[in-house]
């Protein structure tokens, strides 16, 4: 036996799915109606009661065997035929007592325009499964009449309830023909908006990513401006603190004061720190984010000032960091810098969570093809699954209200694209994260 087609467009499948919602509502209502008709036979045919509570129960109970169809796959692959069986059923029924009572002059012929009406106005079925409906009822109609005994001598009430029938059916297949047109219009109403909120949904994010980017931008020339203002004021105190403290370690009586010259060596370990932090500063002060974005520079020393940066961080942290011999790439040294302090701040702030008796942060740089890739991996607390592919959405963030704004990671992956690259995330909660990205390297 052949299978009937799946719908093969939205729409389909859409009115697919309003049909079945639409044919099992029936269904429930149809079962309800039957049943309440019991009253009219009451009124109208007391003699013959049983014999018509028999035949609603009869409908009831194959009205109810199609109900429990439409909830199975195959009711969902065959809802319109199954929708026309147990809209017939009550039709039959009722030409059924038509030909059983008084014909022509049975009271039972209005139930037949009702259902027309109902089926026109209310059930999403096609123009032609209408004028089907309409012409079977009208067919049943007729012979119930014929065969009800001597209803042959009154031709004109049959052809007048027929006429009746007929236009009620023509009414009916109107109303379903406008309805298909109105559920058309309506889907594609609903298509067009969807679309529309899709290409909204796409600006915002490249908004709040062009924001992000800015506000990096202006985090950068911000501490470029400061840098550049006290470098000069502050370089030269230290310098000549660095030559106090070394001439103080010549001094002879040093050698007999042991605590003397452990001070000393702390003041000048001190200094040459300010110094490290000062130089690391210059990158900032005496290059714009973004201005000559692709001049050859060492990776070993952004990871390094990357470290230093944010050591305040990742202190109490274990930190290892595996370099090779070449560290040469191509890029924006401040955005890289950036992006690593981003990504070991995050890190550190996971061990922290954790509370790992040894935090450990690993910053792997290795080659990968004609490109060196950068991994940054803690024993954090991991990043459930729900979250993975939303952390390099702008604004998404699990922190606290006030503990971030969730643009650090977008920031951070719009920079690694702009370098041809592509920051990506491992992670298992509870255990680990692993941040992995790569730069090109120069010809």
């Amino acid at each position: 036996m052949k299978r009937a087609e799946r719908p093969s467009s939205p729409y389909e499948q859409q009115l697919s799915d309003f049909r079945l919602t639409y044919s099992k509502a029936g269904c429930i209502t149809s079962i309800v109606l039957v049943l309440a008709g019991i009253g009219l036979d009451y009124f109208s045919y007391p003699d013959r009661l049983l014999e018509f509570t028999l035949l609603r129960l009869l409908v009831v109970v194959l009205t109810l065997g199609v109900l429990r169809l439409l909830f199975t796959p195959f009711g969902r692959r065959h809802v319109r035929p199954l929708t026309m069986f147990w809209l017939m059923l009550p039709q039959i029924m009722i030409a059924f007592m038509i030909y059983d009572t008084d014909g022509v002059n049975s009271i039972y012929f209005v139930g037949l325009h009702l259902a027309l009406y109902a089926v026109g106005i209310i059930l999403p079925i096609t123009f032609l499964e209408g004028g089907s409906f309409g012409l079977l009822t009208l067919i049943l109609y007729v012979v119930a009449c014929l065969l009800h005994d001597g209803e042959l001598q009154d031709n004109s009430r049959l052809v007048t309830n027929s006429l009746f029938i007929l236009f009620s059916a023509a009414a009916s297949t109107v109303c379903t023909w406008f309805n298909e047109k109105a559920r058309l219009r309506l889907f594609q109403l609903q298509h067009e908006v969807s679309e529309k909120n899709a290409s909204l949904r796409d600006i915002n994010n490249t908004l709040a990513e062009v924001k992000g980017q800015l506000l990096q931008r202006e985090k950068m020339a911000a501490i470029g401006t400061l840098s550049a203002g006290l470098l000069h004021e502050l370089n030269n105190p230290v310098n000549y603190s660095l030559m106090a403290v070394n001439m103080g370690l010549t001094c002879k009586s040093v050698e007999g004061d042991s605590m003397l010259k452990e001070s000393l060596m702390d003041a000048r370990e001190g200094m040459q720190r300010i110094q490290n932090i000062v130089s690391d500063l210059k990158t900032f002060a005496y290059q714009k984010p973004g201005q000559d974005s692709q001049r050859p520079f060492l990776l070993e020393n952004a990871v390094r000032s990357a470290v230093r940066l944010a050591g305040f961080e990742l202190k109490g942290v274990e930190m290892v960091v595996d370099l090779p011999q070449d560290t040469h790439v191509l890029g924006d040294e401040p955005a890289i810098i950036g992006v690593l302090i981003n990504l070991m701040s995050n890190a550190a702030k996971a061990v922290h969570a954790a509370k790992r008796e040894f935090p450990k942060i690993v910053v792997t740089v290795a080659a990968v093809g004609e490109r060196l890739g950068v991994s940054v991996r803690d024993n954090g607390t991991g990043i459930e699954p729900d979250n993975l592919s939303r952390v390099f959405e702008p604004f998404f963030t699990t922190r606290d209200v006030g503990a971030g704004l969730g643009l650090g990671l977008s920031v951070s992956y719009g920079i690694v694209q702009r370098h041809g690259g592509v920051l990506a995330v491992e992670s298992e909660p509870g255990s680990w994260t692993e941040f992995t990205f790569d730069l090109p390297r120069p010809a």
